[in-house]
Parts: structure tokens; C-alpha cells; sequence
């Protein structure tokens, strides 16, 4: 039976649609899913109504890091019409204001989806009530996940702070965008410069252009129109950057490389919503098959996490300028006793 979220206090009231965060990175075993848990139940404990969705579709664990079973039905239901809408597949996660989505459970080739099924997938998580809506992604840039990414304004995306996974979330970011471009091309009249577009992309590394302006370059010799996707494409994309499983605050310093990097290649501004330190408790709550805010309540971790949380409230909708050097002044501040005002992995 799935059970319904019993709600000890009274909620902050609902807008009418919910504000959706995906979470994304660019290579697995960065703490994504644990983020996405964690961070679900912070802001439910802050009396937002919240649904933590396990959309790692092939890859389901979402409910590990909640504490719980994997026996409910869930996406892979709604996708092959056991289940008429989302809404009567959230279970109580067990945390007040706070209900889950299960992803494939057992329903095989859910990694697949077709364009309709994921449009009207994405229709149906608009809708969801809730306050915050977050979207637990697969790793990596499977068109599945670019097109989850892109269902809102912005999104999450995590990174250790070494140089492989850094590279990894940059490599995903710069498919968002491409994918972006591609659906621009589509939609405003452009199909006839699509297969050019993807032509161009399929080029050896050698003659590729170093940045993406190089490539808006040769696709506006085709046509200004043309290059003006490329515009609408990449307006008010600002990824929110959470570096994870950090061990020194002088690793921080990988925001600057990345800001600078992000915007000559990408053309993209990212917000840096803080610098995540290691915590031996994760691994403790899996063991105890508990989630880790609610089991660790007075640990740094957690107190972290509700740091992450109330950021999310406050600035979400908002860029923050000069992101990058206000993270690392703050994690060098209180790396005294490791403390920062992101997450701890």
C-alpha cells in the first residue's frame, strides 16, 4: 500500500506549479543521489512541501538514501500505463512534507525512452503538488538525461574537485547546450540546418572549433538566423555548481579555473552554490539503512546540508554575482574545524 504523507506541521503554501531542480553530473560516484536525498529533506524540514524523484531511469537507488524499500511502483508504472498519473505513486518518505517518486523499480528498459513518453513524463512532473520538485538524474549526457536537465530553468550539477570529474561536468554541460541548440534549430524553422549542425559536430577533434562561438561562427555563414539560435539557445542557462567529497579548502580554488573555462568555451555563467567536505556518517547511514540528515541530525553534515537548503529558498531564482570567489573566501573561513556552508560527503 503506498502510504500518504502525514504532515505535522503547516506547510508553506504551495505556488502553482512547482519549482523543479534536476540534478545532474557528468560521470557517476560523485554523491548525486545522496545530494538530491539529503537536500530533499532539508527543505521539507523547512516546511516546503518537497518530492525527491528517482529519475536515474536503469539505475534506480534514490530510495537507498531515503531508507527506503525498493517494493513501490513508480515511473516505469506511469511510463507503461499501469498507473494513470504520478500523483497517486508518491510515497511517504517518513519525513513530514516530504514524499518520493520511485523510478524504474523492477520494469526493464526504462533507459530508452521514446520523445513522446518523456514529454509527457515532464508534463506530468510540472503538475506534481509540491513546492520543490527534485529530479534525481542518471550520470552522464544520455539524451534522457539532457532533456530531464532541460525541464527547468536551471539545475544542479555536482563535481568532485578533481580534475577528471571537473572535466566530466563540463563535457555535460556543453551537451546541454548543443542539445539546446538542436531544439532551437527545430522549433523556430531552422530543420533544413540540422543535419549541417550535426555535421559539424561529427567533424574530427582536430578541425572542431576550440569554443563554441567558433562553431556559431561557421553555422552563421549559413544564415544570421542560424547564428541567432545559438543566442536563445544559451539565454539564461546558469547552472548551479555544488563541489562534493572535498578533503582541503584549497581545492575550492577549481571554481575560478572552471568559471573561466565555462564562460570562453561554453559562453555560460555558473552560480557556485558551495564546496562539500567528506563526512564518515554517510557510509554509516547506508549501513544502518537510515537517511543521513535525519540519523546524523547534530553532525557537521547535516547542519550543512540545511545551509544548502536555505540557499535554495533564498537565491534560487536569482543569479549570485561573483559566486566563485565568495565560495572560496567562505570555505577558507571556516576550514578551521572543515566546516563549510555547502554539503559534506
Amino acid at each position: 500500500m503506498i502510504r500518504k504523507t502525514a504532515i505535522s506541521r503547516r506547510p508553506a503554501p504551495m505556488r502553482a506549479y512547482p519549482i523543479i531542480i534536476p540534478v545532474a553530473s557528468g560521470k557517476g560516484g560523485v554523491g548525486k543521489s545522496f545530494l538530491t536525498a539529503n537536500l530533499a529533506i532539508a527543505l521539507a524540514e523547512l516546511n516546503h512541501p518537497t518530492i525527491a524523484v528517482d529519475l536515474d531511469l536503469g539505475g534506480s537507488n534514490l530510495h537507498t538514501f531515503l531508507g527506503l524499500a525498493n517494493r513501490y511502483p513508480g515511473v516505469g508504472d506511469f511510463i507503461h500505463g499501469a498507473a494513470p498519473a504520478l500523483e497517486g505513486l508518491l510515497v511517504d518518505a517518513g519525513v513530514p512534507n516530504l514524499r518520493f517518486l520511485p523510478g524504474d523499480g523492477r520494469t526493464p528498459f526504462l533507459a530508452n525512452l521514446g520523445s513522446a513518453q518523456k514529454q509527457k513524463l515532464i508534463r506530468h512532473l510540472q503538475s506534481l503538488p509540491a513546492e520543490y520538485v527534485l529530479l534525481d538524474l542518471g550520470a552522464g549526457a544520455a539524451f534522457n538525461t539532457l532533456d530531464f536537465f532541460a525541464c527547468a530553468p536551471a539545475g544542479i550539477v555536482v563535481t568532485t574537485p578533481d580534475l577528471p570529474s571537473a572535466m566530466g561536468m563540463q563535457v555535460f554541460l556543453k551537451n546541454h547546450l548543443l542539445r539546446r541548440i538542436d531544439r532551437q534549430l527545430a522549433i523556430n524553422g531552422f530543420k533544413p540546418l540540422r543535419p549541417l549542425f550535426k555535421s559539424l559536430l561529427q567533424q574530427p577533434m582536430k578541425a572542431l572549433p576550440a569554443t563554441l562561438s567558433g562553431l556559431k561562427d561557421q553555422m552563421t555563414e549559413q544564415g544570421e538566423a542560424a547564428g541567432q539560435a545559438f543566442v536563445r539557445a544559451a539565454e539564461g542557462i546558469r547552472p548551479r555548481v555544488l563541489f562534493n567529497m572535498g578533503s582541503a579548502p584549497e581545492e575550492s580554488r577549481m571554481a575560478l579555473g572552471i568559471r573561466e573555462s565555462l564562460a570562453e568555451v561554453l559562453g555560460v555563467e555558473p552560480d557556485f552554490f558551495g564546496f562539500v567536505f567528506q563526512d564518515p556518517g554517510v557510509r554509516l547511514a547506508l549501513a544502518a539503512r537510515k537517511p543521513f540528515l535525519t540519523g546524523f541530525r547534530e553532525s557537521l553534515a547535516a547542519r550543512n546540508i540545511v545551509k544548502i537548503a536555505e540557499r535554495i529558498v533564498r537565491f534560487w531564482g536569482n543569479p549570485i554575482p561573483e559566486s566563485a570567489a565568495l565560495m572560496i573566501k567562505h570555505v577558507f573561513q571556516v576550514s578551521g574545524g572543515l566546516e563549510s556552508a555547502a554539503v559534506v560527503q
